[in-house]
């Protein structure tokens, strides 16, 4: 089942996706983070194609791989310019898994899922 975006705020800057069946705004269906959560963070530019096909790449892949273990907070940096440069944003699509340590950071479109996968540890290479 696919993830289910929360309402844009007002102005439509920042949304957070979360997995089917988990309360908006909750890190984990106990109101606290686990050992198994995951925290990530996809900066985008806009509505445009390489934008919304990540997006869609990493919610298939939070679905298919981490489906109710994980907060996916989309953020364009069009409408949030701060956040990027807090975040040392310098391309875009870039997703940043905050948690579970270690931070990582992945640009693209995130259409190469072994990758995306191995860096999230969710993966051994062979």
């Amino acid at each position: 089942m696919a993830s289910r975006a929360l309402p844009a705020s007002p102005a439509g800057r920042r949304r957070r996706l979360v997995p089917s069946g988990q309360k908006p705004g909750m890190p984990h269906p106990s109101g606290k983070l686990d050992d198994n959560q995951f925290v990530l963070r996809l900066y985008v530019t806009g509505l445009t194609r390489t934008s919304t096909e990540a997006i869609k790449n990493v919610q298939e892949l939070c679905e298919s791989h981490l489906q109710g273990r994980y907060q996916l907070e989309v953020i364009d940096i069009y409408q949030l310019p701060s956040l990027a440069r807090d975040e040392q944003i310098i391309a875009t699509p870039t997703l940043i898994k905050v948690l579970p340590q270690p931070l990582r950071r992945f640009i693209g479109t995130m259409s190469n899922e072994q990758k995306i996968l191995f860096g999230l540890d969710l993966l051994e290479r062979h």
